[in-house]
């Protein structure tokens, strides 16, 4: 790793310079954290794990048409990505009330919404990642009226590609977040989803059971967690492979 120009590290990932300019490799850490990166821990294979899953939606959203930064997976814990300039927002989908929205609205976790409701945070963990209204987002500049619409079309789109696709395998898509991205060609700018979409970011839960396979395992110390995400895996059909036999620094293709 040590070849590489690091530009940026993250709680979950590591972004080095591409091989091309325009690029950028994004490499998946095992590190869990939450509450701000109050809580942290080492889960092992998580990383190789949320490549394969993001790698999976990123190029299923590809093909209804939302542009990605996603290029290709290089490895069992990178990614070839599109440099892009981040808009510092989070794009929240909901389609059942959990987590922050319960705690907030005091509406019992798990109560279906009538329609997907988006929601926009400011990127910025010393905030908490405050929730904000459209307004904020067009006063300060953060986003133009025209990346705002965007974003919600794409984001509602997305919901609508991933309830399908884990509603096939047994699972409940409650909510998700995501994040977009400036991709500068030339003259021409464009909004393209960025990150990654995976049990890191996404609230999963079994049709039939509600057992959690996200995140929230590590937040409310449910256990199991990396055991949670290979099964997400599993269904979806992306990999049958323990994680846990994969080195942490390994760099081989597969």
């Amino acid at each position: 790793m040590s070849r590489r120009k690091m530009i940026y590290e993250g709680k979950a990932k590591i972004l080095y310079e591409g091989p091309e300019a325009g690029t950028i490799v994004q490499y998946f850490k095992d590190d869990a954290t939450a509450f701000n990166n109050e809580k942290h821990a080492t889960l092992e294979g998580k990383g190789v794990l949320n490549n394969r899953i993001s790698e999976f939606v990123m190029l299923g959203i590809g093909r209804i048409g939302i542009p990605t930064h996603f290029l290709k997976r290089l490895n069992m814990r990178e990614q070839l990505v599109r440099k892009c300039e981040i808009i510092p927002l989070e794009v929240i989908c909901r389609n059942v009330a959990a987590g922050s929205m319960s705690k907030r609205l005091g509406i019992e976790e798990g109560t279906p919404l009538s329609r997907p409701v988006v929601e926009f945070c400011l990127k910025n963990d010393e905030l908490g990642d405050p929730l904000i209204a459209e307004e904020h987002i067009t006063a300060f500049n953060w986003a133009t009226p025209l990346e705002i619409d965007e974003m919600i079309s794409m984001t509602l789109r997305i919901n609508d590609y991933l309830c399908g696709m884990f509603a096939g395998v047994g699972i409940r898509l409650v909510d998700f977040k995501v994040e977009y991205g400036r991709h500068f060609d030339g003259e021409n700018e464009r909004t393209i989803l960025a990150d990654e979409i995976s049990p890191d970011s996404c609230r999963l839960w079994d049709l039939e059971t509600d057992e959690k396979l996200d995140k929230d395992r590590f937040r409310r110390d449910l256990g199991n967690v990396t055991e949670a995400y290979a099964d997400v895996a599993r269904r979806l059909g992306i990999m049958k492979e323990s994680p846990t036999a994969i080195p942490a620094n390994d760099e081989a293709t597969s």
